[in-house]
């Protein structure tokens, strides 16, 4: 999901300087959007759809809910885009398309906790792009904590204890990988998109993903029973239409090292959803490694 810019959608929105009510107001607003995409793994496996139909059917509910969202607060006229910044959305609408149906591909493959953890790794693509295409400097705080995360997701991923494991299995890894190293772009593509507010390009990337894979159910079927719709437009109602609004929201309120903490709401959510409903119990090889990442992931956000 896109972050940058909330401060700047938070302001034009007409929200005050952060206090102690504003921080406590986003930390409930950030738990509660962890909370809310923690639990996309249970709609993805619950809908039991190929990940094209997965991807099309969230873009185009979530398409719906921010164009709602976008009339209802008066904010419509931010999806006005010149040409340089639409093709800019575009471009990371084809991004988010691609990592998203990998991400789902991987779920059932692996496990909700799994992919979702591997999938955090992308602050690590991102900082690597940077440094080999933007010659950003890299302190050894952050090449420290890149290898932290190596090593963690080694250990959360159990690659070195998984020989019983079907190779759909390793499959599923390089599916997270894959589709963590793809939405690391979206992150150098919003640098020179300064002026495009955050609910603007989510808009565009549900748009430009209805448009580009609805043509797959088209072709290959409908969802035949109205309960795996119904699991779908859960997925773009509640997961990019209300989790963007509230994580946008939260985000705007807070620093950006509170924020760097509170994003691993996210996986956490989706590793006790695995425990506690898929009987996907952890080890404690895989709970360190966890905690590895959570550590590196944290000291790399909170230092920007």
């Amino acid at each position: 999901m896109n972050t940058r810019g909330l401060t700047s959608l938070a302001t034009s929105a007409g929200l005050a300087v952060p206090g102690d009510a504003q921080e406590r107001q986003g930390t409930i607003l950030m738990v509660l959007g962890g909370l809310i995409l923690g639990t996309v793994g249970i709609f993805v496996l619950q809908a039991n759809q190929d990940p094209l139909t997965t991807v099309a059917f969230r873009c185009f509910f979530g398409f719906l809910a921010l164009l709602s969202w976008g009339v209802l607060s008066g904010r419509l006229a931010e999806i006005r885009l010149q040409a340089r910044d639409l093709l800019g959305a575009v471009a990371t609408g084809v991004l988010m398309i691609i990592s998203w149906a990998l991400h789902f591909a991987a779920i059932p493959r692996t496990s909700i906790g799994v992919s979702t953890v591997v999938f955090h790794i992308q602050p690590f693509w991102t900082m690597a792009l940077g440094v080999w295409l933007l010659r950003e400097k890299v302190s050894r705080k952050q090449v420290g904590a890149a290898l932290l995360a190596f090593a963690g997701l080694v250990l959360t991923t159990d690659v070195m204890g998984t020989g019983a494991r079907h190779q759909e299995y390793f499959y599923g890894l390089l599916m997270s990988l894959s589709g963590s190293f793809v939405y690391a772009w979206v992150p150098l593509l919003t640098k020179v998109m300064r002026s495009v507010s955050s609910f603007a390009l989510a808009w565009w990337q549900c748009l430009v993903g209805t448009v580009l894979t609805f043509w797959w159910p088209v072709l290959h079927g409908w969802p035949s029973h109205w309960d795996t719709i119904a699991w779908l437009a859960g997925l773009g109602a509640i997961h990019t239409g209300l989790a963007y609004v509230v994580m946008f929201a939260g985000f705007a309120r807070l620093s950006t090292g509170r924020t760097a903490a509170l994003q691993f709401v996210y996986p956490m959510t989706a590793f006790v959803i695995d425990w506690k409903i898929y009987g996907h119990s952890l080890s404690l090889v895989q709970m360190t490694g966890l905690a590895l990442m959570a550590i590196a992931i944290w000291s790399v956000k909170s230092s920007r």
